[in-house]
């Protein structure tokens, strides 16, 4: 049951690349919030902060798919260096213009934007990397401990990223994150070359008809075309975060506390999942287990709004613990969930890809992880104006599951999907 370690045994390379990634992302996540920290702080802002979603979110969609072509048409190891080398350069220039003391809110967003648009470029390089460097039978445990990495990172990231704030202040928030990089250019520079394998379907220049080409291909792909499609259901119905706030105020009490510790708990549940993803590797049927861990999201969000419409919308004047303790639960099963749709839908997107499209499709899959959230935050953020926050919660949740299992239907191969034989 415990996380299967085989990938770190059998391959140092990827032991390499696992462990530097990991480390890079906590530091990732202390710039996140140094940033959003330091913005409010020079504009008094809410909205201020807000625009760094976008100055991220713009420079992503562009450039994760332009970077995915890229990675399909030059050596894989090299992309990944240089993408990573310019985002190091960017966070120089955070901690740079902390210690000057920078007053542009503008030198912060055009940082930010730079930083978005090398890690477009970077996360499809070392994707289509890591089915190089082990056996296809390995994937989902090299997913899962991918994935505890990361929600490791945004357990402890945000938390740390504030503390080092008030501490020592914005510079050495941001020159811990340069630091911390290192170590995943460190991995990146002791893999071997990793060149795309030849293709007869590759374009022998590189521009927008190679991006083109590869959306193409993802829509005569059914399977992998199902993996995006049954995420952006999940994320853009059932994205609970944006509703966080209010909660912390309006429902269970403790205001910006309460809304630190839901957040937390998505993360939290992840990391447990991870932990106990040792059955994982042993799955056949992938298809069906993202569609039972996302139908299982979407009943978790149904079960957070439910604790919010039972507490009811009081806006109490101290933490209420029984509550909070259950809207935590839900939303660690809600995070569990996620996870292990995650870990499946990556393999499947890894193992039935054939190398010379990879890049691409990985590219896509950065936007659509990016920018499903972000939709999803928009759309429950409306939905919560009109009948408030617990009823949107269920009402998304609801819908997640209902548009799933359409979509599932709809797509009967996807449902089949055999590890064993993986098809596209």
């Amino acid at each position: 049951m415990l996380v299967d370690l085989t990938p770190v045994r059998v391959s140092p390379a990827f032991r390499r690349l696992w462990l530097g990634l990991s480390v890079a992302n906590l530091g990732a996540q202390l710039t996140v919030v140094a940033v959003g920290l330091q913005v409010y702080a020079l504009t008094s802002s809410t909205l201020a902060v807000g625009v760094l979603g976008v100055c991220a979110l713009v420079p992503l969609v562009v450039f994760g798919l332009y970077g995915g072509a890229l990675v399909d048409h030059y050596d894989r190891r090299t992309v990944a260096l240089v993408a990573s080398v310019v985002s190091w350069v960017a966070v120089l220039g955070l901690v740079t213009q902390a210690a000057l003391g920078n007053e542009h809110v503008g030198l912060l967003y055009g940082l930010v934007a730079v930083q978005s648009a090398a890690g477009a470029v970077n996360s499809p390089a070392r994707s289509a990397i890591i089915p190089r460097l082990l056996e296809p039978r390995l994937m989902p445990a090299a997913n899962a401990l991918q994935t505890i990495g990361w929600n490791t990172a945004l357990t402890v990231g945000p938390l740390a990223g504030a503390l080092l704030v008030a501490g020592v202040g914005y510079a050495w928030a941001y020159a811990v994150d340069a630091v911390l990089f290192t170590f995943a250019l460190t991995a990146l520079l002791r893999l071997p070359p990793v060149p795309p394998e030849p293709s007869a379907h590759r374009r022998e220049r590189l521009g927008l008809g190679s991006v083109v080409d590869g959306l193409r291909y993802l829509g005569t792909q059914r399977n992998v075309r199902m993996t995006f499609l049954v995420d952006l259901v999940a994320m853009i119905t059932a994205m609970p975060r944006v509703l966080f706030p209010a909660v912390g105020v309006l429902y269970l009490g403790g205001g910006e506390t309460t809304t630190g510790v839901l957040v937390a708990a998505i993360a939290v549940g992840g990391v447990v999942a991870g932990l106990f993803s040792g059955g994982l590797a042993r799955v056949r049927w992938q298809g069906r287990i993202i569609a039972v861990a996302i139908t299982a999201w979407g009943l978790s969000i149904v079960a957070f709004g439910v604790v919010l419409v039972t507490a009811g919308r009081t806006t109490p004047d101290h933490v209420l613990p029984v509550a909070l303790a259950l809207a935590v639960v839900t939303l660690a099963l809600a995070g569990a969930s996620d996870t292990v749709s995650a870990v499946f839908r990556q393999t499947i997107l890894q193992t039935a890809t054939p190398d010379d499209m990879r890049g691409r499709l990985q590219g896509v899959f950065v936007v659509v992880v990016a920018g499903g959230p972000r939709l999803g935050e928009l759309v429950l953020g409306a939905l919560a104006t009109r009948v408030g926050e617990g009823w949107a919660a269920v009402l998304g949740g609801a819908a997640c599951v209902v548009l799933l299992w359409v979509l599932v239907r709809a797509q009967r191969t996807f449902w089949r999907y055999d590890a064993l034989h993986p098809t596209p």
